[in-house]
């Protein structure tokens, strides 16, 4: 099989699971799949591909990708009129680190948070992913860790919230302390971003559960199984517990 026959039999099964769980027929779920994994730059290439793979909406941009930049110049117009011409759309983007960079680096982190910011706009996304890992993740411990990271999110939820965008911080921590995250910055166009395979790597056994401990702070998800469907096992993860639990928690982002 290869990457494009899974990409479509995977969204396949997503599109069919969630789509079975819909206590309203009539809004159909709506997918879309990361360009990173897409193995092809932002442009007319990558919404070529999306266009092709039936259940497919959109496609999750990467901001930074091998030294280019779409909040550069005009770059993020032109994506928009390019996914625009294939009737694909762009729900949130990724991606917004150069390398170096990380959020306990308050000057850096402004200034790219607030470039993805306005090309997220521009493209018309409402959700940014901001990755915040291991050594780059703060402490919910610790709050000399954890304030400044609170402190710049609440700087940054106010223009995003004009832009009407949701900033969503995905992290290494538990469930609960993301939780915990979320409620400190205590801004509505702040959110977690939730994967629960990542969840499940770092904190076995809290993948699912963790989708009811966030409830509604979590503002968009991943659905993944490493490099194989959702369907297929072995997995870490119980995707039809998984699905049930978002059912569960009235996710419809």
């Amino acid at each position: 099989m290869d990457r494009r026959e899974f990409i479509i039999s995977s969204l396949a099964f997503s599109a069919a699971g969630a789509a079975a769980m819909e206590e309203k027929p009539a809004l159909t779920p709506r997918f879309a799949h990361r360009q990173a994994q897409m193995l092809t730059e932002p442009g007319q290439s990558v919404f070529q591909l999306a266009a092709k793979i039936p259940g497919l909406s959109g496609v999750q941009l990467q901001m930074i990708w091998k030294g280019t930049d779409i909040s550069d110049g005009t770059r993020s117009a032109d994506l928009r009129q390019q996914a625009h011409d294939n009737g694909v759309i762009v729900p949130s983007i990724a991606g917004i680190w150069k390398p170096g960079e990380n959020i306990f680096k308050a000057d850096v982190a402004q200034r790219a948070i607030g470039n993805a910011i306005r090309a997220a706009s521009t493209l018309g996304a409402r959700v940014i992913l901001i990755v915040m890992f291991k050594e780059n993740c703060p402490d919910m411990n610790n709050p000399d860790s954890y304030n400044p990271v609170v402190s710049l999110l609440r700087h940054m939820s106010a223009p995003a919230l004009d832009a009407g965008i949701t900033l969503c911080p995905e992290t290494s921590l538990t469930p609960a302390d993301d939780r915990k995250l979320i409620e400190s910055v205590d801004r509505p166009s702040v959110r977690c971003y939730y994967d629960a395979m990542n969840t499940e790597t770092y904190h076995p056994g809290q993948g699912v559960s963790g989708i009811k401990t966030l409830g509604p702070l979590i503002g968009e998800c991943h659905l993944k199984n490493g490099n194989r469907r959702l369907d297929q096992s072995p997995s870490p993860v119980n995707w039809a517990a998984a699905i049930e639990a978002y059912r569960d928690i009235h996710y419809d982002h």
